[in-house]
């Protein structure tokens, strides 16, 4: 990726082009941003699970929702007028809204460490999230009178790390689906990251479940193709010759009108304030439609959490037009990576793109 900054000439008012180069971060994870650790864990029979994106200190951070469909816990808070300004975690989780249970979990764990928003002698966790509908994937969802997303949260905080960790069919990705060329192919759990020129890093993390195509047509393409980052998913780039029914707005099904969303978190390690993350969350959504075709719609929940965890300057002047452009970018690509890295399992309704057009097509 290349940044394009403006430097005035003496001469004139024009303003003329100058390019540095955006690095992939070492990862090409979330984690690459100082101060972020995931934990994800599921249940390979209920084909569902959790992912938690977790600060080593709080973090502030907004939200923006555009689907029509959303399932969130603790969001209002977040709006920049709001008074509290850090959070402690974000939860991605399946279930749909017996998902949002998944908080409790995390917060728990919070707890036991006595982290949280401070009144007084007590302390609260603070712990937003939002969900995907993945109930009807082929996955045993006779879980009793309780569901069991407490318990997953619970252990993917005990397993958050700062390092490296699974993308595809883990966590909150572990059940999800998408439009794809049989009718639907399966969604996962994506993420990427780069490294601006100014040091700073942002990265994303994305549970793909959604209504449209992440590919183009009935190829193994992918949308997010102009912002791949080598081969990350598969180095396809675009088909020569874009076939007239992948503009068309197909979905999975009429009958799979609500089994939808996208639920995604942007990070970066400058300091913003919450209206900065605001517009950092507005950003990342033009990365869902860059990487989804149809995206934002009635039948999506499609939410975007940004975070930032302080560690470095603020931006300043044009850094922040480059970083909307990076937030953007590194989202379709964690969305493109969440589909191209699924991996097949017992009693799936659906192929996996690497079992219809290879590890590599």
């Amino acid at each position: 990726m290349r940044r394009v900054g403006l430097a005035q000439c003496g001469l004139c008012s024009v303003f003329c082009a100058s390019e540095d180069v955006m690095r992939r971060g070492p990862l090409n994870l979330i984690t690459d941003v100082a101060g972020i650790a995931v934990g994800n864990a599921q249940h390979e029979g209920l084909k569902s699970g959790v992912t938690v994106v977790m600060g080593e200190a709080p973090m502030v951070a907004s939200v923006l929702v555009m689907g029509g469909a959303p399932g969130s816990r603790e969001t209002d808070l977040l709006a920049p007028e709001q008074t509290v300004q850090a959070i402690d975690a974000v939860v991605l989780s399946g279930g749909s809204a017996f998902g949002l249970d998944a908080a409790s979990g995390v917060l728990a764990w919070l707890a036991e460490r006595g982290r949280g928003f401070a009144v007084g002698p007590a302390r609260v966790p603070i712990v937003p999230g939002a969900i995907l509908f993945d109930l009807l994937n082929g996955g045993d969802k006779a879980w009793g009178r309780f569901p069991p997303y407490r318990e997953l949260a619970y252990d993917a905080a005990v397993s958050a790390r700062s390092g490296a960790f699974p993308l595809g069919s883990v966590g909150a990705g572990t059940g999800a689906l998408v439009a794809g060329p049989q009718g639907t192919m399966k969604g996962g759990l994506g993420s990427a990251s780069v490294v601006l020129p100014n040091g700073a890093t942002i990265g994303a993390i994305a549970a793909v479940n959604a209504l449209g195509f992440a590919t183009v047509g009935d190829g193994p393409h992918f949308w997010a193709a102009p912002f791949e980052e080598g081969a990350e998913f598969g180095g396809l780039g675009f088909p020569a010759v874009v076939p007239p029914e992948a503009r068309a707005p197909r979905t999975k099904s009429v009958d799979g009108a609500g089994w939808n969303t996208t639920i995604a978190i942007v990070a970066t390690d400058m300091a913003l304030s919450k209206a900065e993350a605001r517009r950092l969350a507005t950003a990342a959504h033009d990365g869902f439609a860059r990487a989804l075709w149809p995206s934002h719609t009635p039948y999506d929940g499609d939410a975007v959490f940004a975070l930032s965890t302080g560690v470095r300057p603020p931006p300043e002047g044009h850094d922040v037009v480059v970083l909307s452009a990076a937030a953007a970018a590194v989202m379709a690509r964690a969305i493109a990576r969440g589909v191209h890295a699924a991996t097949p399992a017992p009693g799936d309704l659906a192929a996996c793109w690497s079992a219809l057009f290879g590890t590599s097509a």
